[in-house]
Order: C-alpha cells, then structure tokens, then sequence
C-alpha cells in the first residue's frame, strides 16, 4: 500500500478541521444553553428579566469573540515581528 496518498488525505483533513474550529462562537458560560441558563435563574420567558439576561449572555458571547480575534491577530503581529523565533 502507497502511504502518500493515505498521509495526504489525513493532512487535509486536519487542515479542514482546522479551519472549522477557529470560527466557533465561544460560549459566554460554561457550555450552557442560553435560553437553559436565564430559565434556570427563575425568569419567565419574556420577561424583562429574561430579555435582559439573554441580552447579557450575548454581550459576554461578543467580548469573548473579540478577545479570540485580538489575541490572534497579536499572535500574528508578533510573528511578523519576531521572526527569528519559532
């Protein structure tokens, strides 16, 4: 059996997966299902509460989202900079 064809198709597919990874939205807690979690802190769906709590997740969902873009394109401005370190 030819090992290069197999070693090229694996090397796409981590490559794929990759890609796919980095754009995820970060969850702002934990994991959690958003309309789980304000439901769970005793909110009526609808409620302003609830409204607000949403609201609050998807600032933090935001935050986190900006952050993880910050920090790679710091990581990439670094090694523009710095190339004499790997």
């Amino acid at each position: 059996m030819n090992a290069k064809p197999f070693l090229a198709i694996v090397f796409a597919g981590l490559m794929l997966s990759a890609c796919s990874a980095r754009y995820q939205t970060p969850v702002a807690m934990g994991g959690d299902d958003d309309d789980a979690v304000c439901l769970s802190r005793g909110n009526a769906q609808g409620s302003p509460e609830y409204v607000a709590c949403r609201k609050d997740r998807d600032v933090q969902r935001n935050a986190a989202t900006a952050r993880a873009d910050r920090r790679q394109r710091d990581l990439g401005e670094y090694m523009l900079n710095h190339p004499e370190r790997p």
